[in-house]
């Protein structure tokens, strides 16, 4: 795991974040997600800058889609600098109830 990968599992382990229990480097299908929720089916990925428009993450995104995950990705320096922020957009999420 990077270092950012770290500060944020820290932060969901152990149903430490609103008692969702998340698990790290899942396989789903054919892709290895970085975090995911089962329960809330929401797959969370921390990226490099070597994703920046990365056609291969696209097409992860859209099998995740059709298989009725939602993909939450954030930057490296977004958790390392902001891991409040990225919490709050976390729960903000999974306080959604339906979604598409």
């Amino acid at each position: 795991m990077t270092d950012a990968e770290r500060k944020l599992w820290f932060a969901l382990r152990d149903r430490r974040f609103a008692c969702f229990k998340f698990r790290r480097q899942v396989p789903i299908g054919p892709f290895i997600a970085d975090f995911v929720c089962f329960e809330a089916r929401l797959v969370i990925e921390v990226d490099g800058g070597q994703h920046a428009d990365s056609i291969q993450d696209q097409r992860r995104d859209r099998w995740f889609a059709a298989n009725k995950f939602r993909v939450m990705r954030f930057w490296n320096n977004e958790v390392r600098s902001n891991l409040e922020g990225v919490m709050i957009l976390l729960a903000e999420a999974l306080r959604v109830e339906e979604w598409p």
